[in-house]
């Protein structure tokens, strides 16, 4: 099992990225939360890792901190919640806003996050309630990412790369365009993510 990883980020592609660890890269996928927080590539990171071994492939996941990989593995043991949706639930809000949904019985925020429809929002309700009393209550608020974002491309390409990336959450295409409308002059493709994401839990 690899369980942490520190080397040099060469690339993030959201929601990919790759570290160079003593030569050798690693690819990771992460949700927007850790993505809007990592600096610039060439800088040195560390990231809590889960790996995913499947038939056909071996999946990297990166976490920027403990909190959220330990969110994201208790997801993934709720029934019809893989992998995939549980990025988009970490993308969507931090572990922090999550709680609160959950305790609060916010079924409605729960279900403007991607895949999450009326009867997953409460199956997650019902069966990570028990789990957070042993948490520590996070007190990051939503989406509240790092600073240091990495320059902006040209405006079309920082567009189309968010676009992408929303999709790759689980929106529909129209559904990424509309939410990234506006958001042009955001400095980099994380940014305009973040903003996207922040607008749809706010609407």
């Amino acid at each position: 099992m690899i369980g942490r990883l520190r080397g040099t980020l060469l690339d993030k592609q959201p929601p990919w990225l790759v570290v160079d660890v003593a030569g050798v890269g690693y690819e990771l996928e992460a949700s927007m939360t850790t993505l809007v927080a990592l600096p610039a590539a060439g800088e040195t990171i560390s990231l809590y890792t889960h790996l995913t071994v499947r038939d056909d492939a071996h999946l990297l996941y990166g976490f920027l901190r403990e909190q959220e990989r330990t969110m994201f593995r208790a997801l993934i043991k709720v029934n019809g919640v893989g992998p995939k949706l549980a990025l988009a639930i970490l993308s969507g809000m931090d572990e922090g806003a999550f709680r609160r949904c959950v305790l609060d019985d916010d079924i409605k925020s729960l279900t403007r996050l991607p895949g999450v429809g009326k009867k997953t929002a409460e199956r997650l309700i019902i069966e990570m309630r028990d789990r957070f009393p042993h948490w520590e209550a996070p007190e990051a608020a939503l989406l509240d990412g790092g600073e240091g974002e990495p320059p902006a491309g040209s405006p079309r390409d920082t567009l189309a790369d968010a676009e992408a990336a929303l999709v790759s959450l689980g929106y529909k295409p129209t559904e990424a365009s509309r939410m990234l409308a506006g958001l042009e002059g955001e400095p980099s493709t994380e940014a305009m993510i973040k903003a996207a994401l922040s607008r749809r839990m706010a609407g």
